[in-house]
């Protein structure tokens, strides 16, 4: 079934995102470096398509091949998928997203006066990321006194949202204006078009090209001029969490020159298993529905015990390169027990680090791009910044 979408990509609004049309130079030799080992490849999967999608700014609907054109949505298509509140995909392979296309331009925020900027990674690839500078401090910094580095990388189980919509845009002001960080927000390709690891292996290539500018002759002045590539931090919600680990895992296992990550941030990290453990015994459907949902984006997988989905299965998990984790969970969320746990299985494999796992009360799910100014949400935000300025 040929998957193509019915909303416009936000990496190919070029024009109103004001995205540069071509990759940075350098971009294609970082490509060639080899992939991790630790996730199936790319040519094992039939992705859909790598090419980013062609539209023009008329149109509401693009396929994933570059050289289809739109066409008129059929009033009696039928459903093959329907994932509230996440997304449904018909039978002639149109994906329609429920939640997190919208898009908000880079901008200087009056708020929190941070700036930001999108740029592109790969074109070819449709991997692309917003940058963020806190402007009252880059203004007086000196080259001496660069900034810590702040990698986010978006939730949306793999299939939905960007950098570019406005929980994730407003959040990371927040984050950078209070820590007083660099940070880039990474923008992957999303499943169903592009299954998993296709975000993993995005997230990566993204990382590499984060890690050439450590030499202060990266392709983006303001990583070269600001960021503290001795000082970095990765960070993610849900999905993101998720990656956010794996890149961990593939640092210490592969190696990454000129990045030191001295700490990873997981806000309600999206990992499973398929023994239940904590509350997930009693809540059969819903644990059913993550079963399902994992195979939707992942259709390769071996199942719930899949390394990607469950470090507890992944040999690797005790090379996680950094020294400090700090876990975030939810209390009425249904992954909870997955981020205390995701303290055990580092310990138990001899990871040498201090993880912390901190629970916000009567709270579900990214409870704080739902509520971003509700008191937890504020303490939330404050917890990710102590951890960045934490001696």
């Amino acid at each position: 079934m040929m998957i193509r979408s019915s909303f416009i990509a936000v990496h190919t609004l070029n024009n109103y995102l004001q995205i540069p049309t071509k990759s940075n130079s350098n971009t294609q030799s970082l490509l060639s470096l080899p992939i991790p080992r630790n996730l199936p490849s790319f040519s094992s999967l039939n992705l859909a398509s790598s090419k980013p999608l062609r539209c023009s700014s008329s149109s509401s609907s693009s396929t994933m091949d570059s050289s289809s054109t739109s066409s008129s949505i059929d009033t009696n298509e039928e459903l093959a998928y329907d994932l509230p509140p996440i997304m449904k995909v018909y039978k002639n392979g149109r994906v329609e997203r429920l939640a997190g296309e919208d898009v908000v331009p880079p901008s200087l925020d009056p708020v929190t006066n941070v700036e930001s900027k999108d740029v592109v990674i790969s074109e070819d690839e449709g991997i692309s990321a917003r940058l963020f500078l806190p402007k009252s401090i880059t203004e007086n910094q000196t080259t001496k006194n660069k900034l810590p580095l702040f990698v986010y990388f978006h939730g949306g189980a793999f299939c939905i949202e960007t950098p570019f919509s406005a929980n994730y845009h407003n959040f990371l002001n927040s984050v950078i204006s209070k820590a007083g960080a660099v940070g880039v927000s990474v923008h992957y390709r999303r499943a169903p078009e592009h299954p998993v690891p296709a975000a993993h292996q995005d997230s990566w290539l993204a990382l590499k090209w984060i890690a050439s500018h450590a030499d202060g002759n990266g392709p983006d002045e303001w990583l070269n001029r600001h960021a503290d590539f001795g000082k970095v931090f990765f960070a993610g919600d849900s999905a993101g969490a998720n990656i956010a680990h794996y890149l961990g895992v593939w640092v210490g296992s592969e190696g990454l020159p000129g990045l030191k990550i001295e700490g990873i941030v997981l806000v309600h990290p999206y990992f499973w298993g398929s023994e239940r453990i904590g509350s997930e015994a009693y809540q059969t459907e819903a644990a059913e529905k993550v079963d399902g949902l994992w195979r939707f984006s992942c259709p390769t997988t071996s199942g719930s015990d899949d390394p990607i989905i469950n470090p507890d299965k992944d040999p690797n998990v005790g090379k996680l390169a950094c020294e400090r984790v700090l876990v975030l969970v939810a209390e009425k969320d249904l992954l909870r027990d997955r981020g205390f746990f995701y303290k055990e299985v580092l310990e138990k494999n001899g990871w040498g680090g201090v993880a912390q796992v901190v629970e916000a009360k009567d709270e579900g799910h990214v409870f704080h791009m739902f509520k971003p100014t509700c008191e937890n949400a504020m303490l939330l935000l404050n917890q990710v910044v102590s951890f960045i300025n934490q001696d």
